[in-house]
């Protein structure tokens, strides 16, 4: 070995001898519950999935509050036109459950035609219209 290198770095052994091959990367704590929520809702009868995802949506906020407070979650669900059910969170992405009872994963912003209710002091959501063309459906695996 050239003695002019450093040694390779080589993580520490973690306990009962194996090595520690983490990732470093830090899965925010209401991800994994999420995912659970939405197979959870799929495997429900459609007219009862708008209920239950924000049942679930409701549990996670909780959980995660009192779990994990510097990593806030929070989910705002609106009724959008059409009678189809928002629930948007706060990292750009919201779930759309439409009348039929299927399940679509949205871009907040870009995937619904958005009218607002503008006062000298509040900017409020008035209707969200879903733009299903441009969203991915989730589906039971």
């Amino acid at each position: 070995m050239d003695s002019s290198r450093p040694d390779p770095v080589v993580p520490d052994a973690a306990p009962g001898g194996s090595e520690d091959l983490s990732s470093g990367v830090l899965v925010p704590p209401g991800e994994r519950p999420l995912g659970e929520a939405i197979a959870r809702t799929l495997r429900a009868p459609v007219h009862a999935r708008a209920a239950l995802l924000e049942s679930l949506v409701r549990e996670i906020e909780i959980s995660v509050r009192a779990s994990a407070p510097e990593h806030p979650w929070n989910c705002t669900v609106y009724r959008g036109t059409g009678g189809s059910h928002v629930f948007r969170g706060g990292v750009g992405h919201s779930l759309v459950i439409d009348p039929a009872g299927r399940l679509w994963r949205a871009r907040s912003y870009e995937d619904f035609l958005t009218t607002y209710d503008i006062t000298p002091s509040t900017c409020t959501i008035a209707t969200l219209t879903p733009l299903y063309g441009q969203m991915r459906e989730y589906l039971p695996r």
